[in-house]
Formats: C-alpha cells, structure tokens, sequence
C-alpha cells in the first residue's frame, strides 16, 4: 500500500509540474532550447491538417483572444499590451476545412485548431523577425519556416490545450542570453491562456457573433 501512495504522489507532482512553471518564472534557463531542439507542432495521425493555413493576427485580435477587452478602453496609454508578441491565428479557410474534414470523416477526422504566440525578448527582435516571417503559412510549414528557420536563437515551448483550440507559447531570446527581458509578459500571457474557459466548436463562431470568436471585432464594437 505505501508503494501505491508514492506511486500516485509522483504521478500528481508530474501533472502539477508544468503549471508551477507558468505561475512561477516560466523564463529560467533550463526551460530554453535551441531552436533547432525545442519541440514543435504536433499532428498526430491528421496529416491533412498540415495544409491548412493560420495568419498573422493583429494587436487587438491577440487582446481579444486573450479576453483583455478592458484593456482597450485605458484612453492614458498609446502603446497596447505585449509589444513584442506575434501571434498567428487559424484562418478562415483552415475553421471551414476542419468543418468539412470533420464531416467527410464522419466525427473522426480532428475539428481542433492551433494557435501560436511568440514572445520575443524585445520589441526590437520582434519587428525584425516579422519581417521575414511570412503573414500567411500552412501549419505544415511551421516547424521548418517559422521555429528551426530561426537560427541563432533559443526558446521555451508551453502547450496548452482550450477546447478545440491548442495554444503553443513560444518565448524567444537570443542564444547565450541569460534570463528573459519580457518575463512578465510571458507570465502574464501564460496566466491568461490557462484562465480562459474552453473554446467552443469554432465553426459556429462564423455565424454566431455572440461567441467567443477568432474573428477580428472592430474597436468601435468593443469600446463604448
């Protein structure tokens, strides 16, 4: 019996270990990979779903995602949260694909998206990596383009999967540096993820503007 116990304690303290680490620094060194290590996407048998497409979302998009709808109405500050966070979210095509791969396969086929963030250490590297990164990409091509393309640089992958959509969390730094300049961003977008409630079946959200959606809402809409 008390091999049991330990046993069951081992296997909670695993479960527990990763969300220690997004409440705590989430940006110690031990966490980061190189680039060409760090793990990726993952596919599992849906090998369909490599073509379909996520984009660049804008600022107020990643607000929206994240539920920071308050934070649009501060009129004191010019500057958004999270300067130096790129986000890419499903496109359209990729929420009406999984639809119909969901309904040709008869319910096997997967419905869930993915949705990544990248947080860079600066505002700086941010824009210089925008520039190369294309604003449109297949998820097949995001392990090769977007994660191992990115040489001399090192990150720390969080996974976190709400509902139908699977949030990957990237922060990136240079390799040798130490510590994370935007650790409190990258703490703050981990908290943020985790205290979302489940996405529902993102299909709908197309025709039903009162869900939670991916779709851009104009700040006129948000703002009163």
């Amino acid at each position: 019996m008390g091999e049991k116990e330990k046993n069951k304690k081992n296997k909670k303290q695993k479960h527990q270990h990763f969300n220690d680490q997004t409440t705590k620094s989430a940006a110690t060194d031990f966490s980061f990979k190189l680039s060409s290590e760090v793990k990726g996407l993952r596919f599992g048998g849906q090998f369909i779903v490599k073509s379909f497409t996520i984009r660049r979302a804008r600022p107020l998009e990643l607000l929206k995602l994240l539920d920071f709808p308050s934070l649009l109405n501060k009129s004191n500050t010019n500057k958004l949260p999270f300067p130096s966070t790129t986000a890419f979210l499903p496109t359209n095509f990729t929420i009406l694909a999984h639809h119909a791969w969901h309904t040709l396969t008869l319910g096997l086929g997967t419905k869930k998206s993915k949705v990544l963030l990248f947080v860079f250490e600066s505002e700086t590297m941010k824009l210089a990596v925008d520039r190369i990164w294309p604003p449109e990409i297949p998820l097949g091509e995001v392990n090769k383009k977007l994660i191992r393309g990115l040489t001399g640089y090192e990150m720390a992958r969080f996974k976190f999967r709400k509902g139908c959509i699977t949030f990957y969390v990237y922060a990136v730094r240079r390799v040798g540096t130490m510590g994370f300049s935007c650790a409190d961003d990258l703490r703050t977008i981990l908290q943020s993820v985790v205290a979302l409630k489940d996405f529902l079946d993102h299909t709908a959200m197309l025709a039903m503007p009162n869900q939670r959606s991916l779709s851009y809402c104009p700040p006129v809409a948000i703002a009163h």
